[in-house]
């Protein structure tokens, strides 16, 4: 692609007005503790416009089917949308369902499952601001996606104090391109980060662009004494949260849920599996006895915090149940052990129907019953251990809610 002359000059001012911006930003809009000024400082250097030399912005209108339609953007298509975009405070989606696009010859795209992407800026300071890191750190990111997040780490630590792993080869290489060509030398490795990255190990600090279903063993046998290391958490009920846990030297680790309501793309290897026709599973429940709910799957399916939060300590409860609605019906389909339940508006209110070894909506009601009776509690309250028995959110205000065994 032929770049214009005066990039430089519109990117410095673009690049200066977006950290300008993300200094002035309401702290009690974000989460964790405020941006450190040095995060700032190098996201005034970072030239975040070299890591996404093309792009998906969403269309105003949606298409087919109400499918959402992906323009793809770059310098020749939209010089001036490209550049103002690089330098917004939005992720731009650069893969879908895992496939490249040729950025020569791009179309546009209806639907697909985003599955790289250039975070957001203020999400991306916010994450390294939350993860304690000083100067003299050894830090492991895990997802380099584009490259923008480890050329910050570059950019304030030294690259010969970064690693960073990616799963996907032809993203790491199109993100080693950005990085060398911007004199960043960090270790870069084709991994799994699941299993962090031992050649490495030990770190300081242990940070994940992507989210887990729980807490990998690996990351924190490779975290010295003391280290910390920043987790998003979520899982097949898509509830999220973050954790930063501080290692201990026995092996253990405890740390807080960090407020607020912040997601990640699911790392590869925690994805959730297909389920199948929701129909089918719903066949057998016809001649199942309904009952009327004690809530209704509003209180964790709105757009808000609280219910954000509130799916996820359900999610801790039914570890295995996915949700999809169809035709006003909400399906809970768990691949594992075959239990399925279906909640349905009736009349004004809603009615569900369980069927199989595990009655899904009502260990979801339990939680919402414990969670109310503790006076719904944010996430900040909530500490999780992981030990020999497990991986525990505590308190659990008499549940006992735990996450998947570690991977």
């Amino acid at each position: 692609m032929t770049l214009p002359t005066d990039l430089d000059n519109d990117a410095d001012a673009l690049r200066a007005a977006m950290v300008k911006g993300l200094a002035g930003a309401d702290p009690s809009a974000g989460a964790g503790v405020p941006m450190h000024p040095a995060w700032l400082a190098a996201a005034g250097k970072v030239p975040r416009h070299a890591f996404v030399p093309g792009f998906y912005l969403p269309a105003d209108a949606p298409g087919a089917q109400g499918l959402t339609v992906w323009e793809p953007v770059t310098s020749e298509l939209d010089y001036g949308r490209w550049l103002a975009a690089a330098y917004s405070d939005a992720t731009l989606i650069t893969q879908f369902d895992g496939e490249e696009t040729d950025w020569e010859r791009p179309a546009v795209r209806h639907g697909g499952a985003p599955t790289s992407s250039s975070t957001l800026p203020s999400l991306v300071l916010r994450m390294w601001s939350d993860a304690d890191v000083s100067e003299g750190h050894t830090v492991l990111e895990i997802g380099t996606g584009a490259g923008y997040s480890t050329a910050l780490a570059c950019e304030r630590l030294g690259s010969s104090h970064v690693t960073s792993v990616e799963v996907d080869p032809v993203r790491l290489r199109t993100a080693a391109d950005a990085l060398y060509g911007c004199g960043y030398t960090p270790t870069l490795a084709r991994a799994d980060g699941l299993y962090g990255y031992w050649p490495e190990a030990w770190f300081d600090r242990i940070v994940a662009a992507c989210s887990f279903r729980s807490v990998p063993p690996a990351l924190l046998r490779q975290t010295r004494p003391g280290g910390k290391v920043l987790l998003p958490l979520s899982g097949w009920l898509y509830g999220n949260a973050r954790v930063l846990l501080t290692v201990a030297g026995d092996g253990t680790a405890e740390g807080p849920l960090l407020p607020g309501s912040i997601s990640f793309m699911p790392a590869r290897t925690h994805a959730a599996p297909a389920y199948g026709n929701p129909a089918d599973w719903a066949a057998g429940l016809h001649e199942v006895r309904s009952r009327s709910v004690r809530h209704a799957p509003e209180r964790i399916t709105v757009a808000t915090e609280e219910a954000f939060h509130l799916r996820f300590l359900a999610q801790s409860a039914v570890p295995d149940a996915q949700m999809v609605t169809v035709g006003g019906v909400l399906h809970l389909i768990d691949v594992v052990s075959g239990a399925v339940a279906t909640l349905a508006p009736e009349g004004g209110a809603w009615e569900v129907r369980e069927g199989g070894p595990l009655k899904l909506w009502s260990l979801i009601e339990q939680v919402i019953d414990a969670f109310d009776a503790a006076g719904r509690p944010g996430p900040e309250t909530y500490t999780l251990r992981v030990d020999g028995k497990g991986q525990r959110l505590l308190p659990a205000h008499g549940l006992r809610l735990q996450l998947p065994r570690g991977y």
